[in-house]
């Protein structure tokens, strides 16, 4: 595999690892991690904003199975990425962009690898 999909594969794992530690943390504690300190302490991320302003409770249950959904999904269909199954790249590249939400870091890191995808040495695997 090339660099270029390797990096998919990290920020993925980075991404889609955090998320399912934190929804995971947050379904067994009661609440996502959140700063313990300082002007943001008890606060979630800009996430959470949009969430709110759906009109969504970013605390809720639904909220915290949906990070650990998402977050499943993207690293089984990422691991299917790295082992070359052909209908993975559209399973990452449609994740990818459902997850551009997450505000500041998920956003960020899943436009980087749907440009990654879109490189020649990735986009000839679909």
């Amino acid at each position: 595999m090339s660099w270029t999909g390797w990096a998919v594969v990290v920020l993925v794992a980075v991404v889609g690892g955090w998320m399912l530690f934190d929804g995971l943390h947050a379904l067994i504690t009661g609440d996502f991690v959140t700063p313990a300190g300082g002007t943001h302490a008890g606060r979630l991320g800009p996430w959470a904003d949009l969430v709110s302003g759906i009109g969504g409770d970013p605390r809720s249950l639904l909220v915290k199975w949906t990070f650990v959904g998402y977050a499943a999904a993207y690293l089984i269909s990422v691991a299917a990425f790295a082992a070359g199954a052909v209908q993975a790249w559209w399973a990452v590249a449609l994740l990818a962009v459902l997850g551009l939400w997450y505000l500041p870091f998920g956003t960020v890191a899943n436009l980087v690898v749907l440009v990654l995808l879109l490189t020649p040495s990735l986009r000839i695997r679909s």
